[in-house]
């Protein structure tokens, strides 16, 4: 533990000297961490780097290498802790790295598949052609012809990793311990939810799936299209997908000149983010314009499933019912949603919540529409955490960060409109479907159908039951038990008895599930 401790520190030390040379230092003021060797290394340093302080800090984190850069990109969603200005900036943070040699490359695809690539490739550039913080792209032809993109993963990453989020956990266990009333913002729980997310990114299986269930939920739709994986060539360590190709979405110009109506395409990528969230519960979590490209038909093709996000039905409701709220100006019913999603305890004043829900939608909402961000209002929302007691909902960080980098995505390719606003027809229909009488009708036969499927358990658990009490397995009235053992001689007693033993039954059934 010690020896742990000690690597820990030293990591500290690391990222201090990186901070304190970019002007930087101020993260680790904030969160109170080692005063002393932020004071050293000020001290050392006397440094006054360019740009605002969320910029230094982007580029610091960008110096420190991998970890980081995926530590800033979280970072990015917390503008509670942090204010929406560093926010924003650290939302700007590029994962990207210089790249590794085509030669570690061809070893690491050998390694994977157990034999040479010229075997598994016809022809492999080893230029790679995109390079981030976990893994690099090369372009490469199949046997059979088909272009593909070969997605591998860096040397050693997984390593470097291991030992940087180790740290961050380290850091986050001494912010629960030594401060409080930081628990309920959970620093831990966070920092674990971005190991499980770093953990997946790092087997391209799982990234292979991702893509093939999107590419599956919207099969029938010819707006957008996902990649279709190769299988055959797909590992742990290495992804091989079709080689699109296409504009880049924040390219506007081209967009024109390719003969497209950027609006029209941002109604596209607008609705495909919508049925991502809402219909399927299931989105692409890192929209930026480096993923999406426009197709020459005018669709939109989208890359890099590496990080990937799920909501489940009622998170949905409350979700798509808020941002409606808010467009209409209702803030009492946005205040109420989030009592009933349980996001504000319960002791707090509906009243009070509504005024500061107004308080911060409307100098959003009185911006020119094409300028309104319902990112930026929910993140102004998360400020006001400590007022009322608000506790962060780890599982809703990405999509917020999500909806921040596609309302980028779609102000640099239609700067005239707003995403929100086209996607508020659809988002009005999905929630009379999803909350109308129909609705309700699926809800209670899907709960029918489930009962169903579980009665025959039931049924044995409350036979099993009754065989207890029957031999004194479990303790009731001796009237009861004689009453049990003697069958139906007792017409009076067996109806009320027989009630008891399936509520028991029921009870006992849903103890050993």
């Amino acid at each position: 533990m010690m020896i742990r401790s000690a690597r820990n520190i030293g990591r500290l030390v690391r990222i201090a000297r990186i901070l304190a040379r970019h002007d930087a230092l101020f993260l680790l003021e904030k969160l109170e961490i080692a005063p002393a060797l932020v004071w050293t290394a000020k001290l050392i340093s006397r440094r006054k780097a360019r740009g605002r302080p969320g910029q230094r800090l982007a580029r610091a984190l960008q110096k420190a290498g991998p970890s980081f850069i995926k530590l800033g990109q979280a970072l990015s969603t917390r503008s509670d802790l942090f204010g929406e200005q560093l926010a924003a900036d650290l939302s700007d943070l590029q994962d990207r790295l210089p790249p590794f040699s085509g030669s570690e490359a061809r070893k690491a695809i050998a390694e994977e598949f157990g034999r040479p690539v010229e075997e598994i490739f016809s022809r492999f550039d080893d230029q790679a052609v995109a390079a981030a913080s976990i893994a690099q792209v090369h372009f490469a032809i199949a046997p059979d012809g088909r272009e593909v993109a070969v997605k591998v993963l860096r040397p050693g990453i997984e390593d470097a990793f291991e030992r940087d989020l180790d740290m961050f956990l380290w850091v986050a266990r001494i912010l629960e311990a030594a401060r409080p009333e930081w628990r309920r913002l959970k620093p831990l729980e966070s920092i674990r939810t971005l190991a499980e997310t770093v953990e997946i990114e790092m087997d391209l299986r799982f990234e292979a799936a991702a893509a093939v269930e999107m590419r599956d939920n919207f099969a029938d739709e010819d707006y957008f299209q996902v990649p279709a994986v190769d299988w055959t060539r797909t590992g742990k360590r290495v992804l091989t997908t079709e080689r699109v190709s296409g504009i880049p979405l924040d390219d506007r110009e081209a967009i024109i000149r390719a003969g497209h109506n950027p609006v029209e395409v941002l109604e596209r990528l607008t609705a495909a983010f919508f049925y991502q969230v809402f219909r399927d519960g299931f989105f692409h979590g890192d929209l930026h314009p480096g993923n999406l490209f426009m197709h020459a038909d005018g669709s939109i093709v989208a890359v890099d499933f590496g990080i990937m996000g799920r909501v489940d039905k009622p998170t949905r409701r409350h979700l798509g019912e808020m941002l409606i709220s808010f467009l209409n100006r209702d803030y009492r019913r946005a205040a109420e949603i989030h009592f009933e999603a349980g996001w504000v305890p319960a002791h707090r004043s509906v009243d009070s919540f509504t005024q500061a829900c107004r308080s911060i939608a409307e100098p959003i909402l009185d911006l020119p529409q094409n300028e309104i961000s319902i990112a930026r209002l929910l993140g102004q929302l998360l400020q006001i955490t400590e007022t009322f007691e608000m506790e962060t909902q780890p599982h809703l960080l990405l999509l917020q960060k999500t909806m921040l980098v596609a309302e980028g995505t779609g102000r640099t390719l239609a700067p005239e409109a707003n995403m929100w606003f086209l996607a508020r027809p659809l988002i009005e229909d999905w929630i009379t479907a999803a909350m109308g009488p129909e609705a309700k009708l699926r809800e209670v036969a899907e709960g029918l159908t489930a009962l169903t499927e579980r009665l025959p358990r039931l049924v044995s658990n409350v036979e099993s039951a009754a065989a207890m009490l029957a031999d004194g397995g479990l303790k009731l009235h001796p009237e009861t038990v004689r009453a049990l053992r003697n069958g139906n001689s007792n017409r009076t007693t067996t109806p009320a008895l027989w009630i008891a033993v399936i509520l028991l039954g029921l009870i006992y059934s849903a103890l050993i599930s």
